[in-house]
């Protein structure tokens, strides 16, 4: 309580809704109820509706009939009223006079904005200038100027700002960095021939979706009247300028007044703004501006007339008919008007100040943070003051975490912890390019470095040679509370300020390089799902597939499978081709790169069953799959840094569907001790029954008992029986383990996962068992079928 007295007494003029109609914790309670466990924190992502809001909305749907506005009906003439009356709430949303703008409805503010670069009368006299913070759908406009011959570029933008945080965006206040200028078709026009007839477009977001950085509206009246002025007297700068805004995340807080600052094109996001309806986006468009435009295409709706067999169209004269191709989302439409209620009742400047009142104190608390060794733990992206009134600050928080020795924690641990703790957030670059390179420091070499080397959106390389190939984002919402920052501080403070020094005083756990041993368990991991479309099926992907339990009798050469799903118990003989139909081929990458530089492709040959067997498993994971059992296999290889592909080799023997080794060995006393731990945190938080879990939790095929606990991370081999085993390092765990069987179905926690993240993470993995491969060395002559035998001695040797 201490913590959120400090919180107020700094920050409690804007926090909250202080003079609002409700409080935030009464907002919180009466129309968020759902948020109870959760900490959601990807506003700018998607915002969440009011459960309130939605209750409105179905009421409406449900007591109200709208019919197409298309239609002359009753019902459709009331469509067209609610309609009308949506358009008018966006203009006033803006402050934007009918007699000067128009809205245009959209699927949303991607589709706004391709609306603006597709019909915008582009000539190779034309210049797209856009800064680097911008969205990846504003850099597509891009394409569209280019194949008209136009000029592009991007350009960083310096504002000067006073004492208090706000920009001082006068002419002289801003400075312009100019990026190499982009032509396709530079034969068409020299610079000596631009002259100042042609339309340029300038493109900038009133809030960056990265960093949080707002920019000022100044720059609106600054590029439209002195644009030769801060490009320097740039050939490029000559001609009419038009600005378009990407408002899709500012104008939840700060939307644009049309009144003061005359941008010609305003696209938004409804989702964005208050979470319903998705799929639905609006452009503001100037009147004048619109005229300019020239569309192509036309549809039903759009037009006064046309001839079927004779090339003749008469368009319609308004300007939303004109652009609003087909029937509009309607009923998305009439859903808003629920939105901006909330939206006047709160006021947006309200709601600004609640939200920036909350950047501002996360910001200031995760600057604070420092290592045992005085290093800093957080690096923030944006450059804006740390005070409240601060006129450049958003709702976002962008930043990366480094470890005492000045090493990066990869965005994807950041975001997989947190989710463990309830926390929902978002990683990576965001769609926002220009800005991820700008904070990060990544040049045009780093770029194309990642990206040979594998680095694709959503993927897991997180940091490579060193350096972070994105960030993690928190962003509020006008709901968002206190408490969910504090819960954000406290998880960074308990995972990432001081590294466990418990799991550091154990064993060094090491990684081998070869994924693929050629000896596994006799039909262990032979056979694989597959769905109708060739996607391999898992049990990340599909839980289900873990209600399925398996047993071989030897002797009879049966495989029996069950499932609580289907009524019968399935039955496939092992060493018969009788239920088989046939062959195919696919491939499939290795987890680990080798120490060669290349990654493992496997070719795999495998047979396919009859559709009685594929109809039992399509049953028992709940869709339509097929069984396969691999027959033949061989090793390619693919170059890591360019995909390029070499050579394949055959196996000397079958190399089976396995992950990242066949074998992974898990210790009871290991288990033992996590159990212990789990127990404690249930006292210590007083949640219930302790989440007890067995060693088949974790899917071994290898359990061992006595020792140590985490005996094994240090083995570098061992033999059990006659057999012989080489460690090929700790197994790195995922969010599987979190999934337990109750009442035949398949329930999900955060635990074991969340216990072991906080006592066994190394550099972004959670170790818990180690992974074998059989290692035959020089017995040769021995007998190659060998048997593993429960209860036999363990006997390790370690590094």
């Amino acid at each position: 309580m201490e913590d959120k007295e400090e919180f107020l007494k700094e920050f409690g003029d804007y926090y909250g809704y202080p003079n609002g109609p409700k409080t935030i914790n009464e907002i919180r309670a009466t129309e968020f109820k759902r948020l109870k466990d959760t900490v959601y924190l990807d506003h700018a992502g998607a915002t969440l509706y009011s459960e309130l809001q939605m209750e409105a909305i179905f009421k409406d749907l449900t007591t109200s009939v709208y019919g197409n506005p298309h239609s002359q009906s009753d019902s459709s003439s009331t469509t067209s009223d609610i309609v009308r009356e949506a358009r008018q709430q966006v203009l006033d949303y803006c402050n934007a006079s009918p007699k000067d703008y128009k809205c245009i409805f959209t699927s949303g503010a991607t589709a706004a904005l391709k609306l603006v670069g597709e019909n915008f009368p582009w000539s190779c006299k034309s210049t797209f200038m856009y800064t680097m913070e911008n969205h990846n759908s504003v850099l597509g406009i891009r394409e569209y100027a280019l194949n008209q011959g136009a000029a592009a570029f991007a350009v960083d933008i310096k504002e000067a700002v006073d004492q208090d945080g706000a920009s001082r965006s006068s002419v002289n206040s801003v400075k312009v960095s100019q990026h190499p200028v982009q032509r396709r078709n530079e034969a068409e026009v020299l610079e000596g021939e631009l002259t100042g007839d042609a339309y340029n477009l300038f493109a900038y977001p009133s809030e960056c979706n990265f960093s949080g950085v707002r920019f000022s509206l100044d720059l609106v009246n600054i590029v439209k009247q002195n644009a030769e002025k801060i490009l320097k007297g740039s050939p490029y700068s000559k001609g009419r300028w038009m600005v378009l805004i990407d408002a899709a995340k500012g104008c939840a807080t700060q939307p644009p007044d049309l009144s003061i600052y005359p941008v010609d094109f305003v696209a938004i996001s409804f989702y964005k703004l208050f979470g319903y309806p998705t799929g639905l986006g609006a452009l503001i468009i100037r009147n004048d501006a619109a005229k300019l435009l020239k569309k192509t295409y036309f549809s039903g709706g759009t037009v006064a007339a046309s001839i079927a067999d004779i090339d003749f169209v008469r368009r319609r004269d308004g300007v939303e008919e004109h652009f609003e191709d087909g029937t509009i989302s309607f009923l998305s439409i009439a859903s808003i008007r629920h939105g901006f209620k909330i939206f006047n009742t709160l006021t947006t400047s309200a709601m600004c100040r609640h939200i920036m009142s909350l950047a501002m104190f996360l910001k200031k608390k995760l600057l604070a943070f420092r290592h045992e060794n005085g290093e800093s733990v957080c690096t923030l992206y944006d450059n804006t003051s740390l005070k409240v009134s601060s006129h450049d600050s958003g709702s976002i928080v962008s930043l990366n975490l480094k470890r005492p020795d000045g090493s990066w924690f990869g965005y994807r641990e950041v975001e997989k912890l947190a989710s463990l703790s309830g926390i929902q957030l978002r990683t990576g670059c965001f769609c926002n390019p220009g800005a991820c390179a700008k904070y990060l420091g990544l040049s045009h070499s780093d770029l194309l470095s990642n990206l040979e080397a594998g680095h694709v959106c959503w993927d897991d390389n997180d940091v490579i040679n060193g350096k972070p190939t994105g960030a993690v984002r928190v962003s509020f919402g006008y709901m968002s509370t206190y408490e969910d920052a504090k819960k954000f501080i406290d998880f960074i403070r308990s995972s990432f300020v001081s590294i466990p020094s418990e799991f550091k005083k154990g064993y060094l756990l090491r990684a081998k390089s070869n994924p693929y041993p050629t000896e596994g368990l006799k039909y262990d991991r032979e056979w694989l799902l597959k769905s109708w479309t060739g996607e391999i099926l898992t049990q990340k992907k599909v839980p289900e597939m873990s209600l399925i339990s398996t047993f071989i009798d030897l002797n009879q050469q049966i495989l029996s499978v069950e499932s609580p799903c289907c009524e019968g118990k399935l039955q496939i003989k092992v060493d018969s081709d009788s239920y088989l139909c046939g062959k195919e081929e696919f491939y499939l990458h290795s987890q680990r790169l080798q120490h060669n530089g290349y990654f493992s492709i496997i070719r795999y040959e495998v047979r396919c069953y009859e559709n009685e067997i594929d109809q039992w498993f399509s049953n028992a994971v709940g869709q339509p799959c097929s069984l396969v059992r691999c027959c033949h296999s061989q090793y390619c290889s693919t170059l890591s840094n360019n995909g390029s592909m070499g050579m394949c080799r055959d196996v000397d023997s079958r190399v089976n569907f396995a992950n990242e080794a066949p074998f992974l060995l898990i210790s009871e006393e290991s288990v033992s001790d996590l159990n212990n731990r789990l127990c404690s945190n249930t006292q210590k938080h007083s949640v219930g029954a302790p989440a007890y879990v067995n060693p088949m939790r974790f899917r071994p095929n290898l359990v061992i008992s006595g020792g140590e606990p985490y005996a094994e991370d240090g083995w570098r081999n061992l033999k059990i029986g006659n057999t012989y085993f080489t460690s090929l390092g700790g197994c790195n765990r995922c969010q599987m383990i979190n999934f337990y069987h109750q009442t035949g179905q398949v329930k999900k926690t955060s635990e074991p996962l969340a216990t072991l993240a906080s006592y066994r993470r190394v550099k972004g993995k959670i170790l818990f068992g180690i992974l074998l491969r059989y290692d035959p060395g020089n017995r040769a002559g021995l007998d190659t079928n060998s048997w593993l035998t429960v209860g036999e001695e363990v006997h390790s040797n370690s590094e």
